[in-house]
């Protein structure tokens, strides 16, 4: 069996670290006045730069850490470029969805991030094991344990709000996200969920080659289309935002993305169960977006997330924990297993 690039529990941390700084900036970036335009920018106006720098990144990333080597190449006029397969180019469109819907969930006035976490990241988690069905795969006990901790921190978020109450273009997000994210994995387990260095490095490259065009290729038609307020926000977030004072801290977003996709696909790309894999990588993104919302609240006087979003959090560590140990004890008491049977 190839070596892993690092442990799964290892990537789940570094997953959990870059993504602190993302939510808490795209938060900050949305609530607080930016100082040219006196008003928070809104989501819209945020998404291109940031999609453009972490492109960047990303490429950059690329480049330097040698992962493009080894990706499908197509020759065209008779040049041999890097690009996609009939997989991975589909991965990519998929992952467009949820690179445009990811930053857009931290921006909505009155609904607060801790709650988007656990209804994007919620529905993940009822996705997983219907995919490792599709695909044979056995889902062992603690995975159905750790799905149903998050169903109870959702229930209890459920009733704590008093249902959904959200805007429609909130609902259209994690619709959206959720679509992205079942056909991502879907993918994944058909094609690359082996545990190979090689195969994941692949991956991840030919996914990002096509996932950032077609997300800013999307983003520049809503804009050059116009006619509505989101077409116009999308197109200043195009032209005008480059000598906004923000910009910097749009860069750091835009690196946190590449980040983030890097440790997401060795999460995702392990070799075990989607049950397992997905719970953990979900988990720690709803912990670090609840971890963003206090520290917002501490810093810029925000709001503090509520007893039921801390009570989800609690029962997500829980799960995180379950995920983390169980796993490794069913794995000694198979090797003792064999032990004594030789």
């Amino acid at each position: 069996m190839p070596k892993r690039l690092i442990s799964i529990e290892f990537a789940t941390l570094l997953y959990a670290l870059a993504y602190l700084p993302y939510v808490v900036i795209t938060r900050m970036l949305a609530t607080t006045a930016d100082p040219s335009l006196g008003r928070p920018l809104t989501g819209l106006e945020i998404l291109p730069a940031m999609m453009i720098t972490g492109a960047l990144a990303t490429y950059a990333f690329m480049l330097w850490s040698g992962w493009a080597k080894g990706v499908n190449r197509v020759r065209l006029g008779g040049v041999s470029i890097p690009f996609a397969t009939k997989w991975t180019f589909w991965s990519g469109v998929f992952t467009a969805l949820i690179l445009v819907t990811v930053p857009l969930s931290y921006t909505f006035e009155n609904v607060s991030v801790p709650f988007m976490q656990l209804l994007m990241r919620g529905d993940l988690l009822i996705i997983a094991p219907i995919v490792d069905s599709l695909f044979g795969r056995r889902v062992r006990w603690w995975s159905w344990t750790a799905l149903l901790l998050v169903g109870v921190a959702m229930l209890v978020n459920f009733q704590a709000r008093g249902g959904l109450g959200l805007p429609p273009i909130a609902i259209a997000t994690i619709l959206l996200y959720t679509f992205g994210y079942f056909g991502r994995l879907y993918i994944m387990s058909k094609v690359s969920k082996n545990d190979d260095p090689a195969t994941l490095r692949r991956f991840f490259s030919e996914e990002k080659i096509v996932a950032f065009p077609v997300a800013l290729i999307a983003m520049g038609a809503i804009a050059a289309i116009g006619g509505t307020e989101q077409a116009r926000e999308m197109a200043w977030g195009f032209t005008q935002i480059w000598s906004n004072p923000q910009l910097i801290y749009i860069a750091i977003c835009g690196a946190m993305v590449c980040l983030t996709g890097v440790f997401s696909a060795i999460i995702l790309l392990d070799g075990r169960e989607n049950s397992f894999c997905v719970p953990l990588e979900r988990t720690a993104s709803i912990l670090a977006g609840v971890a963003g919302s206090i520290l917002l609240a501490l810093w810029l006087g925000g709001k503090m997330p509520s007893t039921a979003e801390f009570f989800g959090a609690g029962v997500l560590i829980v799960a995180l924990v379950i995920l983390s140990l169980a796993p490794r004890n069913a794995a000694r008491r198979e090797m003792a297993k064999e032990a004594v049977s030789e």
